[in-house]
């Protein structure tokens, strides 16, 4: 029964994606940016699912179930720091990328001002595809996990199935297949989390019976900070802050906005983005402590596959398959968009004008699939590292220069890949010297982006001051 559940939800995502060639325009704008006319809800659903991919599934569950309450503030800073970015940059955005007809990502930094930064628009290109291919790698990684422990079959299968999902879906509509199946996956992914909450929560007791086994795991389990000191709760918090500030800086999101009917449709599409985020973000958590007691024997297994193992020991087979489905269309909603904005980047960023035609966008689709999917098989990677690596290196890339643009600055095109540079670099160095449990390094990375800025601009002004 399980495997059968499993099926006929992912027919039914199939069948979702292939129903948008009915609007589909063979023109690259409609393939990669819907012709900019979803209605917010669409959008909002859109966006929310493909933020919250197998990286809550696998990856939230895993580090709840291994540190305990203090993960709830990952949820609360991640929030937050996610609609001040929205309630900052997310406007000029959306309308920046229909005043300059851009597609992609890399073209929205480029012109920005009206103006075409050819090499910033380059390597912001090389960029996007690096870190977003590692990015889809994570996604196909955490379907393959499930399917190995719920059906025992072959690690590298749920890597396979995924690819060939979002091949298809791409290849039906682009991203309004992305967006449409999006939508539907949103309620399969929060009905499957909170079937599997009320069920765990029923088996253990009331209430006050849950809340002393909890306190009873570990002394620190039920803490609601890591540490002790005031420093370190305050970076810790503060590290979650401009991680949720980061996506700004993920392509595969940011096009949820720039394919929005209309700008004055933010306040609706925030409403369904973050009552869902909410909702769906509380109940990993709650899912990841009683996971803690369901499974009380932390060292016998990975903690990432936490929420299959329960879901198997709890629930009964046609919801197993259901569980998983809803796993797997977190990953695939993700899989889909990070593919489509690297497609995006190949065709419109690093090729010549005249070649990114809808046929060569179709093409780099393809070779996108494949690439994410060599990744993934190369390894038994932890999807909660390859997501926070991936999205902590887009967000120091990115988001320190859109933060710029957004109030008003004008860096040259010099300057603006000194940030890009520097904020990566920093990124890497504050994890490559293990200071990650100080804070996350997309802290240290997106300020010294923007103090990149402030250095070069300062000195800009004294040089043009003496001349």
């Amino acid at each position: 029964m399980a495997m059968i559940s499993f099926i006929v939800c992912l027919l039914l995502f199939a069948v979702i994606g292939a129903l948008s060639m009915l609007k589909r325009q063979p023109t690259t704008s409609d393939y990669l940016i819907a012709g900019r006319n979803v209605p917010p809800w669409l959008a909002g659903l859109s966006a929310v699912a493909t933020n919250n991919s197998g990286y809550m599934f696998i990856g939230m569950i895993g580090l709840t179930y291994s540190t305990g309450l203090s993960s709830v503030w990952l949820m609360i800073g991640w929030i937050v720091g996610d609609l001040t970015a929205s309630l900052l940059i997310m406007k000029k955005l959306r309308d920046t990328a229909e005043a300059e007809h851009v597609h992609s990502f890399g073209g929205l930094l480029a012109q920005w001002h009206g103006t075409d930064y050819s090499m910033l628009r380059r390597v912001s290109g090389v960029l996007t595809i690096l870190f977003l291919g590692a990015y889809a790698a994570a996604q196909f990684t955490a379907g393959s996990k499930a399917l190995h422990v719920l059906f025992g079959w072959d690690a590298s299968t749920g890597a396979i199935i995924g690819a060939g999902l979002v091949l298809l879906y791409s290849y039906s509509g682009g991203i309004r297949a992305s967006i449409w199946t999006d939508a539907a996956q949103s309620f399969v992914m929060l009905g499957a989390m909170c079937a599997l909450m009320w069920t765990a929560a029923a088996s253990l007791g009331s209430g006050s019976e849950i809340s002393e086994q909890l306190i009873a795991v570990s002394p620190q389990f039920m803490h609601w900070f890591p540490d002790t000191s005031w420093l370190g709760v305050l970076l810790f918090i503060a590290g979650w802050v401009f991680a949720g500030f980061g996506v700004a800086g993920q392509p595969h999101i940011v096009i949820r906005y720039m394919a929005l009917d209309h700008s004055e449709n933010l306040g609706r599409f925030r409403v369904y983005y973050y009552t869902w985020f909410t909702l769906f973000y509380a109940a990993t958590i709650v899912v990841g402590l009683l996971a803690r007691l369901v499974l009380p024997d932390a060292g016998s297994f990975d903690a990432e596959l936490a929420l299959p193992m329960m879901s198997m020991q709890l629930l009964p087979e046609i919801w197993v398959g259901l569980v998983l489905a809803g796993l797997f269309a977190a990953t695939m909603s993700t899989a889909d968009s990070l593919v489509l904005s690297c497609s995006a980047s190949l065709t419109r960023d690093l090729l010549p004008e005249h070649k990114a035609s809808y046929t060569v966008t179709k093409v780099a689709t393809a070779v996108i699939v494949l690439v994410g999917l060599g990744l993934s098989l190369s390894g038994n990677q932890s999807v909660f590292a390859l997501v926070l690596i991936a999205w902590g290196l887009l967000a120091t890339a990115f988001v320190p220069l859109l933060t710029v643009y957004a109030l008003g600055g004008r860096p040259s095109e010099r300057v603006a890949l000194i940030m890009l540079g520097g904020g990566v670099a920093v990124f890497l160095l504050w994890r490559w010297y293990g200071l990650s449990q100080m804070v996350y390094e997309v802290l240290p990375g997106m300020l010294a982006g923007l103090l990149l800025f402030v250095i070069f601009r300062g000195r800009g002004k004294r040089a043009a001051h003496l001349a």
